[in-house]
């Protein structure tokens, strides 16, 4: 893998500046599909840094996917203050509008962990073609504030078999009904991943269709 990172800034609806890298591959420039991915919880630690972004953000390039992370506002690097997973949507759009906007002619997905997931799920945006959500806990935003249940666009869930928060069974009974939805368990793995990021890579490339 000849791996590129770019450095970049996102700028908000509502002003905001905030840090983001890009990756792509430079022997596989153009790239053929896109993904932005959200990260986990900003007062628990979370940044795009966190494991499982890191891990697609170093993976999905070889692959041709040319991925975007982010720091949610509040976060170090980014402005702002944490949102309750509100104002955290407009950054998610800012990351899509950018991704978007480098290479609009191919398909964008729009991913997450955790916090990220939720948020990713809350944002409806004609420019993603479907979402790829890494252990939600379909909690932090309400799933009756969400955009993705009765859209049409393709929607992949990838839930730790032993999920602190959102268990499937739970993640099942919550997602009875929604449209365009699979489900994916993830063996012998907790709410964090250890042991199960080479599977969470292989469902990320499987949800780009």
């Amino acid at each position: 893998m000849s791996a590129h990172t770019e450095v970049l800034s996102l700028r908000t609806s509502d002003g905001l500046s905030l840090m983001a890298e890009i990756a792509v591959d430079s022997t596989l420039d153009p790239p053929s599909a896109l993904m932005v991915l959200c990260h986990p919880h900003p007062q628990y630690g979370g940044n795009m840094h966190a494991t499982v972004i890191d891990s697609l953000f170093r993976h999905l390039p070889a692959h041709g996917v040319a991925c975007l992370r982010f720091n949610f506002r509040g976060v170090p690097g980014s402005q702002g203050e944490h949102d309750d997973g509100v104002g955290e949507q407009l950054d998610v759009i800012a990351a899509v509008e950018t991704l978007g906007a480098r290479w609009p002619e191919l398909p964008l997905t729009l991913a997450g962990w955790s916090f990220g997931a939720d948020v990713s799920l809350a944002v409806d945006h004609p420019r993603h073609r479907g979402w790829f959500c890494v252990a939600p806990p379909l909690s932090i935003v309400r799933v009756a504030d969400m955009a993705a249940p009765l859209d049409p666009r393709p929607k992949m869930l990838a839930i730790p078999e032993h999920d602190q928060f959102n268990p499937p069974a739970k993640a099942e009974a919550t997602t009875e009904g929604w449209v365009n939805t699979s489900r994916n368990v993830v063996p012998q793995t907790d709410h964090f991943l250890a042991g199960g990021l080479t599977r969470v890579n292989e469902l990320a490339l499987r949800s780009l269709g």
